[in-house]
C-alpha cells in the first residue's frame, strides 16, 4: 500500500475481524477518549459497476461500526436483528470513510444504536440497528 493509500494517523489495522471483513477490508480503528472510531481506504474492489463504493459494502461497514459500540457499551456479543440503512452521498476509490456510533438505549436482552458514517467532511451514510444480546449459553452451543 503506498502513502496515498494509508489510513490518517492513529488509526491501526483492526485484526480480530470476521472471515467476510478480513476478506473485504482491510478496516483500520482508532480509540479517541471514548470514543472509538472505525475507517477504510475505499478501494477499487469495493466498488460497483458506476465506479462508486457499493451500497452493499457501506452497509456492510455501518453493521460492524454499530455492532462495535454496542459491544463496548454491554461487553456483550450480540447479533444483528435489524439493520436501517440512509444513503446520503456517494463515496469514490481513494477517499477514507470513518464511522462512529452511538448506543441509545439498551435493556437486558436488545440494544439499540445509531451510527454516523463520513467521508471528507460529509456525512455519507446515517444507519440504526437493533441487537440481540446473546448470553453465553447463545454464543457457546
Amino acid at each position: 500500500m503506498t502513502d496515498a493509500w494509508a489510513p490518517p494517523p492513529g488509526f491501526v489495522e483492526s485484526k480480530t475481524r470476521g472471515a467476510f471483513t478480513t476478506h473485504n477490508g482491510p478496516l483500520y480503528h482508532k480509540i479517541d477518549g471514548d470514543e472509538f472510531r472505525h475507517g477504510f481506504r475505499a478501494l477499487p474492489r469495493h466498488c460497483n459497476g458506476v465506479g462508486i463504493v457499493h451500497g452493499g459494502w457501506l452497509s456492510s461497514f455501518a453493521d460492524g461500526v454499530l455492532a462495535t459500540s454496542v459491544w463496548r457499551a454491554t461487553q456483550t456479543r450480540s447479533v444483528t436483528l435489524r439493520l436501517n440503512v440512509d444513503f446520503l452521498d456517494m463515496v469514490r476509490p481513494g477517499e477514507w470513510v470513518e464511522g462512529t456510533a452511538t448506543v441509545t438505549r439498551s435493556t437486558r436482552t436488545l440494544a439499540f444504536a445509531r451510527a454516523d458514517i463520513r467521508c471528507a467532511g460529509r456525512q455519507v451514510l446515517a444507519a440504526e440497528g437493533v441487537f440481540k444480546l446473546m448470553r453465553r449459553k447463545d454464543v457457546t452451543g
